[in-house]
């Protein structure tokens, strides 16, 4: 706790500089040693953000006036070097070393949303795969539930002021206060190990949240629109698509999910049943990249992201939705900018840092 009071001392006495944001004109304050994304955030102002690390490149924003710096240990790794010349900084690894005026939008205020800490029941727990967990968690009776954004995350609260981050794969809707969770398994982890070992029905844990700005936010874009998932990267994915489904959207969707075995595309049958469903506005496409001979699998192979580029030369008026490892996330990220004319204004992206599980 000292640690935590000095460190709050030492940021209230730094140079506090002025950051003003483009087009819009509102201003904040930031005091250095304190990344610009964590004073907006402070002071109430949400700007795109997901991974916080350096890893996802949400937060991308140009310094258009005034100096900037990476914050000490701040590794912005999605961060290409032709960006940081031309002036582009991960405002999650920034911080302001004079006043600035920056090119960044700010995500509009989602009414009725708002950080909580509350306790959740467990309801149910499936297998979807040997090494996938779903988790079915609900507030106790009397307990408000939980308002948030399809594609936002919760943290699972766990002793020793530890956490562990896990995606919502549901949207939230009037009469429906069911939180899913789809968690994998990392032999050894703290949480997960205690998800395969011993948690159970009516078993109670403590979430914060929800957090990040991963989503579709501009529900009038007509825009056809990619969604990319790997992996776990597939349950955020399954939240968008159903608010799609909630709001009678006639939007045109591709969806790709990759995974190296058949058993990593563990609900594999929803997606055909919504590619049935919505013939025509919706097209599935699973991919494997290492399957092995007993799975006698028939489909696309190779890398998830290569398979859109297959299917899609120009993806210029598409909008894409990648989630999962960071390492597609930034594949797909330059290989569709560079080789299909993707607009980096259109790649929205949750790449999933690791965790110790």
């Amino acid at each position: 706790m000292q640690m935590i009071e000095e460190a709050g001392a030492a940021v209230a006495e730094a140079p506090v500089h002025a950051i003003t944001l483009l087009p819009s004109g509102k201003t904040f304050s930031s005091p250095a040693g304190e990344s610009v994304l964590d004073a907006a955030l402070r002071q109430g102002i949400l700007l795109p953000h997901q991974c916080k690390t350096g890893t996802c490149g949400a937060c991308r924003a140009r310094v258009v006036d005034g100096e900037a710096a990476c914050l000490p240990g701040a590794q912005p790794a999605a961060l290409s070097p032709e960006e940081a010349g031309q002036g582009v900084h991960l405002l999650c690894c920034t911080q302001a070393a004079s006043d600035l005026r920056i090119e960044c939008a700010e995500i509009p205020h989602i009414p009725g949303i708002a950080v909580r800490k509350l306790p959740v029941r467990v309801v149910a727990m499936e297998r979807l795969a040997p090494d996938v967990m779903r988790v079915q968690l609900q507030p106790p009776p009397g307990q408000q539930r939980l308002h948030y954004a399809a594609g936002q995350y919760v943290d699972v609260l766990l002793p020793g002021n530890r956490r562990r981050s896990y995606s919502l794969a549901t949207t939230a809707r009037e009469g429906q206060d069911l939180l899913e969770l789809h968690i994998r398994h990392l032999p050894g982890g703290l949480f997960t190990d205690q998800v395969f070992g011993k948690l159970k029905a009516r078993d109670v844990l403590r979430i914060e949240g929800p957090f990040g700005t991963f989503g579709m936010h501009d529900d009038a874009s007509q825009a056809p629109a990619i969604l990319l998932a790997s992996g776990t990267g597939f349950a955020p994915v399954k939240a968008l698509v159903e608010q799609l489904l909630a709001t009678g959207s006639g939007r045109r969707v591709h969806l790709y999910w990759g995974g190296r075995a058949r058993q990593d595309l563990y609900l594999h049958s929803l997606c055909l049943e919504w590619a049935h469903a919505l013939q025509g506005r919706l097209t599935y496409v699973p991919v494997l990249s290492d399957a092995p001979e007993a799975d006698a699998w028939a489909g696309r192979t190779g890398w998830v992201h290569q398979a859109v580029l297959q299917d899609h030369a120009d993806l210029s008026q598409h909008e894409v939705y990648a989630c999962g490892a960071p390492a597609m996330v930034d594949a797909a990220r330059r290989d569709f900018a560079t080789l299909a004319g993707m607009r980096p204004t259109a790649f929205f992206a949750d790449a999933f840092v690791a965790q110790p599980g």
